[in-house]
């Protein structure tokens, strides 16, 4: 018995430190991938591109290119990562061999393949932006445009991870059903519902093309990097009109959840009403 509540009590600390360790590292990405590409560009304290320079002397120019090549292989170690183990033979082998912190295991692998990307990004200012806002008054209110739109997003998304079951996505809630005895939460959830988490994780296409794409200047890296992960986005889920069927039925529910204290409240105060018109 001592043994057990020994190894509830360390899955409980392992998964503990995932999440404060994903949590560290989600506020760097934001970070990184949105605010301070918008920052540089207000302040320009950074040198995002040279437009000067032309085209066809920036992708001949070796420092370029070699960034790029940086670059590109710091996203395919994270989509490699990220693709690989949510493979079924891998799942199922990693279920097998670490039970409960499949779930944990996953998440913390794509938190060090998050970091490494982050660390080693090499920023190509040698090449003209295939974009870049700087004539007054845009040059000034664009950018606090993004910051606006940026931090909705962020906020939508945040959002979205927490009506699809944060603790269950970080591996949280997995430890601890299993330190109850319940098994997999997934277990626990509708056929549509496991469904729909099988073929789309975290569903957060449309704000995370908004935060990738909407910027003051648009560099040659930040092309790289907004045009890969939008098409590992585009191109990973396996989306059907029946999982659009599901959450259009769970959507009409919400919707009548939150009309019905305005429709009870009216029919109280009519109700209250009756006895004075009488």
């Amino acid at each position: 018995m001592a043994s057990g509540t020994v190894r509830r009590w360390a899955l409980v600390a392992v998964s503990l430190l995932n999440f404060a360790f994903v949590f560290i590292s989600g506020a760097d990405f934001i970070r990184f991938i949105s605010f301070r590409a918008i920052y540089d560009n207000i302040t320009g304290d950074t040198t995002l591109c040279q437009d000067s320079i032309p085209w066809s002397v920036a992708l001949r120019d070796s420092s370029v290119l070699g960034s790029l090549a940086v670059d590109l292989g710091l996203l395919a170690l994270f989509i490699t990562q990220h693709s690989v183990l949510a493979w079924a033979p891998v799942k199922k082998a990693l279920q097998s061999g670490l039970g409960a912190l499949n779930r944990t295991a996953y998440c913390f692998s794509t938190v060090v393949a998050l970091q490494i990307l982050m660390r080693y990004w090499q920023p190509v200012t040698d090449a003209p932006c295939l974009w870049s806002v700087r004539h007054a008054p845009w040059s000034v209110w664009f950018p606090l445009l993004c910051f606006g739109l940026h931090f909705l997003c962020w906020a939508i998304l945040c959002s979205i991870l927490m009506i699809f079951d944060y603790p269950e996505l970080l591996g949280l809630k997995q430890v601890y059903y299993e330190c109850l005895g319940l098994g997999d939460p997934l277990s626990h959830k509708s056929p549509g519902a496991q469904r729909l988490l099988s073929h789309f994780r975290h569903p957060v296409c449309l704000e995370l093309g908004v935060v990738l794409w909407l910027l003051p200047a648009l560099s040659l890296d930040r092309l790289l990097l907004a045009g890969t992960l939008s098409s590992y986005l585009a191109l990973a889920h396996s989306l059907d009109k029946q999982d659009l069927a599901y959450l259009c039925v769970h959507l009409n529910s919400k919707l009548q959840v939150f009309a019905e204290p305005h429709h009870g409240s009216t029919n109280t105060s009519t109700n209250s009403n009756d006895p004075k018109e009488k």
